[in-house]
């Protein structure tokens, strides 16, 4: 190598370790500011809308965007201003559902702002909007009389004494020209003044405070030049008016009002809030480009979604429907009951808000099997589409959607028919009494394996991770593996094996797993690589369905799926009503044989630096929803030099797929001891 070419590498290298965490920081830093205007393109719209505006979901849609803001970043610059933005939504949201829970949220979040940022603007607007609501900045109650004794009832200040004490602070700041070119300082002693209405609001000198609070606001303006400031006095001023009608402070306010100046006289010697000019000019920005050019003709980020397509699989005893649109949309689902009268039978329909049905859809889906009749999409009102499926027999249901694109899934599952496995049930192995015996459960399950499906991960236009070497992708070395994979399980467990792919072709992750539920499956075992930012990271690790309990597994699960972290956190939340206890723990056992049989095989073989990571849980789409106990092998780092060499290496995966072999046989073994004394030869299908 050449000096030139050593230098442009060195230079090469420090961009790629310090450019990518100030890329990484950018993007952090964007991230809130982004949805912070996506969450006013939202409430923009909803106001424009007259028709919108009559329903709470559209309303709570809005809300739920301001306070991603805050998810994404509670300790940053943009919080604030996203929980304050929720409030007022929650609090005009409460004007036209005259509901008082939706009053208190917006109580709540302007408390919580008060008590979290302090020296946020949106503290002083905040305790504004409680105060003009009649309530109290403090959330806490006082404690009954009988609670405190008279001696610490003596020493408690009163609200004169308070009253005292926020005019020796008014005292010293108009003493002191220097003080009163700050902010601070004029903030602390109107704190003061407010706190008196919050220790007894109908007390005599409730309206005092409030009097001087909203005087000191106005002074404050001659100095700031801030419109908040003069709209917080006048505000106050307002408040005394209403609340306090028989007050001589009500005609002082009054006064006040009248009197306000129109300009200020120089201005102040604090920053001013970067996050509010930013929001300003952003506002200044949207009405120039209306104003001159009309409605924008791209999608605003909170605009209507379209239903692209419906998509179904199926076998006797379980069918998922699968509901696509371009992107999210809020959505409800309702089971209306059989009406002989009108000839209609029972039916589950799910609504789409905001939304609209694709040019190119097809509207109705003939089904026909034991379930269902059909599923039928049409546009249901002028905003909204309605997904309809027909019912001819089930026991249960499950709805949920998934991202990266928006889909609804509908999983329907009937009865142990006749054309279900013929796997025996619990109920069959009861004990008269009611007792079931000690791993029934375990040995049915173990018993019943004799169908696997082998799931190669990505495929087709969905490449998974790069490798190491140029030119290698996840999507070959994940079929490789689990073709080899296939054949040993034929040839030494006896058992049938699908794959879910067997050439180089795109799945969608729930269609794997509906695939598998179809075929009537006994154990799903997805075949994946890793890959990490540190091309250092190496190892084997095993995961099941359940909700991620760290970083590493949350991040693991956000690259499998092709979706962000984000997602996740909010795919867990729906998990709890999705998953069966039986089948994580039957997973959980799986996943725990086959890792340490893997790595116990590998190192017998002499591979060095064989590195186990562990048995982990996350929420990975493609184990969502599967019947039978289901594992996902993260096979070896494909980011990694050694490990990417070896995972295209036809002898590491044939060594790989043993080990895995012997990880389901323990499995099965450890379940019930005499399921795999009979000749593998004869259990082997045909073909």
């Amino acid at each position: 190598m050449t000096e030139t070419a050593k230098k442009l590498f060195i230079i090469a290298f420090i961009l790629l370790i310090f450019g990518e965490g100030s890329l990484f920081s950018a993007f952090s830093a964007a991230a809130p500011r982004d949805a912070y205007f996506d969450a006013e393109a939202c409430y923009r719209s909803l106001r424009q809308n007259s028709q919108k505006i009559k329903y709470r979901h559209n309303w709570m849609r809005c809300i739920k965007k301001y306070q991603s803001v805050y998810n994404q970043d509670p300790a940053g610059p943009w919080a604030a201003a996203g929980l304050y933005r929720s409030a007022k939504m929650y609090q005009e949201l409460a004007k036209f559902s005259g509901k008082e829970s939706d009053r208190e949220e917006a109580l709540d979040i302007f408390r919580q702002i008060v008590a979290t940022y302090p020296k946020s603007r949106y503290s002083q607007k905040a305790a504004m909007e409680i105060r003009n609501m009649g309530a109290s900045v403090s959330a806490k109650k006082t404690p009954p009389p009988a609670a405190v004794s008279k001696s610490s009832a003596s020493r408690e200040a009163t609200p004169k004494d308070a009253y005292i004490n926020a005019e020796a602070c008014y005292r010293d700041l108009r003493q002191n020209s220097r003080k009163m070119k700050y902010r601070d300082n004029w903030l602390r002693c109107i704190d003061k003044f407010q706190s008196i209405y919050d220790q007894d609001p109908d007390g005599p000198w409730a309206p005092a405070g409030l009097f001087m609070a909203a005087t000191l606001y106005q002074k404050l303006y001659a100095y700031s030049h801030a419109s908040d400031d003069l709209e917080s006095a006048h505000s106050i001023y307002n408040q005394i008016i209403t609340r306090f009608p028989d007050s001589r402070y009500q005609v002082k306010a009054s006064s006040a009002i009248e009197d306000m100046p129109a300009s200020a006289k120089k201005p102040l010697a604090a920053e001013p809030d970067p996050i509010a000019e930013k929001i300003k000019a952003r506002e200044d920005q949207t009405e120039s480009i209306e104003s001159k050019q009309g409605p924008s003709t791209r999608p605003a980020p909170g605009g209507m979604a379209t239903v692209t397509n419906l998509r179904f699989w199926s076998n006797p005893n379980y069918t998922r429907v699968v509901i696509d649109a371009d992107r999210e949309a809020d959505y409800y689902h309702h089971l209306l009951k059989k009406d002989p009268s009108l000839q209609k039978p029972q039916r589950l329909y799910v609504d789409l808000s905001d939304s609209r049905l694709g040019d190119h859809i097809r509207k109705s889906i003939p089904i026909h099997d034991d379930l269902l009749t059909d599923a039928r999409a049409g546009q249901y009102t002028a905003d909204s589409v309605r997904v309809v499926v027909d019912i001819k027999s089930f026991e249960t249901y499950k709805i949920f959607s998934l991202k990266d694109p928006f889909r609804i899934v509908i999983d329907v599952w009937g009865s142990n028919s006749a054309g279900a496995p013929d796997v025996p049930r619990p109920s069959d192995t009861v004990k008269k009494g009611g007792k079931i015996p000690p791993g029934s459960l375990a040995k049915q399950l173990a018993l019943g394996v004799r169908r696997v499906v082998v799931d190669p991960g990505h495929g087709g236009k969905d490449y998974g991770a790069p490798g190491y070497l140029k030119g290698v992708h996840e999507k070959q070395v994940s079929l490789q593996i689990a073709r080899r994979l296939a054949k040993k399980i034929k040839a030494e467990l006896g058992l049938e094996v699908i794959l879910t792919r067997n050439r180089d072709r795109f799945l969608t992750l729930e269609e794997r797993t509906a695939f598998a539920n179809t075929k009537n499956a006994d154990l799903f075992i997805s075949i994946h690589t890793n890959a990490s930012r540190d091309r250092r990271a190496y190892g084997i690790e095993t995961y099941f369905l359940n909700l991620a309990t760290d970083d590493e597994a949350i991040r693991v699960a956000a690259m499998e799926n092709a979706t962000s972290t984000k997602n996740i956190s909010d795919l867990q939340k729906i998990l709890y009503d999705l998953m069966q206890n039986a089948k994580i723990n039957e997973s959980s056992r799986l996943a725990a044989y086959v890792q340490s049989s893997t790595i116990r095989h590998l190192k017998n073989k002499r591979y060095s630096r064989i590195k186990s990571k562990g048995v982990k849980q996350a929420p990975f789409y493609v184990l969502l929803g599967a019947q039978m106990p289901s594992i996902l092998i993260e096979t070896s780092f494909i980011s990694n030099d050694r490990e990417c060499k070896r995972l295209v290496n036809p002898k590491f995966q044939e060594r790989l797929a043993e080990g895995i072999v012997e990880g389901i046989r323990s499995y099965i073994k450890a379940t019930s001891p005499t399921a795999l004394l009979k000749e593998p030869q004869q259990a082997r299908p045909e073909g």
